[in-house]
């Protein structure tokens, strides 16, 4: 039964919204597959596999992609999304935790993917961080996309003052 059928409105401060949501994933979406195409020249695939092998790739991971950004920003929603992106505050705490959640698990995926599993493999163009032993590309990409995605989507928001 809905808030609402039991006469409990909720106020906008609890209310995520919608628009924002949309707006978030219209960044997310085809941000993440221009990066996949564009760092693939980074990783071994681009020199050893086939056109069809590097697009099936890049739309596989794009794939990937969103099921990370779905996920780490749901789970920073749950833990301190009351009324995103309007209060300023759970705005800027969202950011942080959905950057961090899924910065965190693109980390251990490139881990276990690239020494582990042995799936993928980085070319000789791809800068390594040194003590994450991690892909440069990879990791900027779980910064700079969800960063750009949470301006896109909390701008119409961010001018109302809310604390």
């Amino acid at each position: 039964m809905s808030n609402a059928a039991i006469g409990v409105m909720q106020s906008v401060p609890d209310r995520i919204s919608l628009t924002a949501l949309r707006r978030y994933f219209s960044v997310i979406i085809p941000a993440n597959l221009i990066w996949e195409f564009a760092h693939m020249p980074l990783y071994t695939i681009w020199n050893e596999g086939t056109w069809g092998e590097i697009v099936f790739a890049a739309v596989h991971c794009t794939g990937g992609d969103i099921l990370i950004a779905m996920s780490a920003l749901v789970l920073a929603l749950m833990m301190s999304g009351r009324g995103w992106p309007i209060v300023a505050s759970t705005r800027r705490s969202v950011t942080v935790l959905t950057v961090v959640f899924g910065l965190g698990y693109t980390l251990f995926s490139e881990w276990l993917n690239s020494v582990i599993r042995a799936a993928w493999a980085y070319s000789d163009l791809m800068p390594i961080i040194p003590i994450l032993d991690a892909g440069l590309s990879p990791v900027l990409q779980w910064i700079v996309i969800p960063l750009i995605a949470f301006w896109w989507a909390s701008r119409p928001f961010s001018g109302h003052g809310n604390a």
